[in-house]
C-alpha cells in the first residue's frame, strides 16, 4: 500500500491496479480479478478493459463488473489499548471476552494486526487493510514493537546482553533488537525490549530461557506510534500522518 501523495497541500489521486481494487472491494481475489478483467467483464468509466496493468482512482473512477457498480471499501485504521484478560480473536472457544466487545458493532469485521495474548496488554491496531497488516507483521519489513516487561527477581545487564545476541530455547531462536533496564529490585525488575520479528510469546520465552517469569507484559509502541495516554479499553483512529509513518 502506498501512502497518499501531497503536492502544494493538495492530495494527489491514489492510483491502484484494477485487480487490487476489485480485491479490496471484496469482489474477488486478485487472481480471480485478473480473470474477470481478461474476460472483458470489467469496465472503467463505461469502457471495457482487458489490460491487467490498468490503474484506477478508487475515489473518482467508476468501476463495474458485469454492469454492476463496484464501490471501494473505506479503509479503517484503529489503535486500541488492549486490557489484560481479553483475546484478540472475534470468537473464543472458551467463551472468554474479546477485544471486539470494546468496538462499535459495525467494526466487527476488522482484523487485528498481529496479536497480544490473553494476559498481555497495550497497543494493538485493527484494520480492514490487508496490505497494511502485512507491512507491520511480516519479518522482512522489520517494524519494531516495544514492550515493557515486569519480571520476578533481579535482572542483570548480562541477561539483557544475551537477549540482544540472540538465544535458543525449546528449539527456536529468539532475539531482542534493543533492551533497557528501567528498574531493578530484589523482588522484581522492569525491562523495555524492542522486537522486530514478533514470534509467538517471544518476550515471555526470552525470560523463561533465563529462569524468569513475566508478571506483566505491556506493548507500548509499534513503529513510531506510541501508546501514550490512550486508556485501557479505549480506541482511536490513526491519522493519515501516522499511517504514512508506519508505511515509510
Amino acid at each position: 500500500m502506498e501512502p497518499p501523495l501531497w503536492v502544494a497541500g493538495l492530495r494527489l489521486p491514489e492510483m491502484v491496479r484494477l485487480q487490487k481494487f476489485l480485491a479490496d472491494a471484496g469482489v474477488a481475489s486478485r487472481r480471480a480479478g485478473e480473470e474477470l478483467i481478461l474476460a472483458g467483464r470489467v469496465t472503467v468509466n463505461g469502457q471495457a478493459t482487458q489490460t491487467l496493468g490498468t490503474k484506477v482512482d478508487p475515489e473518482r473512477d467508476r468501476v463495474a463488473v458485469d454492469g454492476k457498480p463496484v464501490k471501494a471499501k473505506r479503509k479503517i485504521y484503529l489503535a486500541l489499548n488492549k486490557p489484560r484478560g481479553l483475546v484478540c480473536s472475534r470468537k473464543d472457544e472458551f467463551e472468554r471476552p474479546t477485544i471486539y466487545q470494546l468496538l462499535p458493532k459495525e467494526w466487527g469485521h476488522l482484523h487485528s494486526v498481529g496479536r497480544l495474548d490473553f494476559n498481555s496488554e497495550g497497543l494493538i491496531f485493527l484494520t480492514n487493510d490487508g496490505e497494511f497488516s502485512l507491512r507491520l507483521t511480516h519479518p522482512r519489513y522489520g517494524v519494531r514493537k516495544t514492550y515493557l516487561a515486569t519480571v520476578d527477581g533481579r535482572v542483570a545487564p548480562e541477561m539483557l546482553r544475551r537477549f540482544t545476541l540472540g538465544l535458543w530455547y525449546e528449539g527456536e531462536r529468539y532475539k531482542a533488537e534493543k533492551t533497557r533496564l528501567v528498574s531493578v529490585g530484589a523482588c522484581q525488575s522492569v525491562v523495555e525490549l524492542d522486537l522486530a520479528e514478533g514470534k509467538y510469546h517471544e518476550v515471555r520465552r526470552l525470560f523463561e530461557a533465563q529462569g524468569r517469569t513475566v508478571k506483566r507484559l505491556q506493548r507500548i509502541r509499534i513503529g513510531s506510534i506510541k501508546l501514550g495516554e490512550l486508556r485501557p479499553g479505549k480506541w482511536r483512529t490513526l491519522t493519515d500522518a501516522e499511517i504514512k509513518s508506519l508505511l515509510s
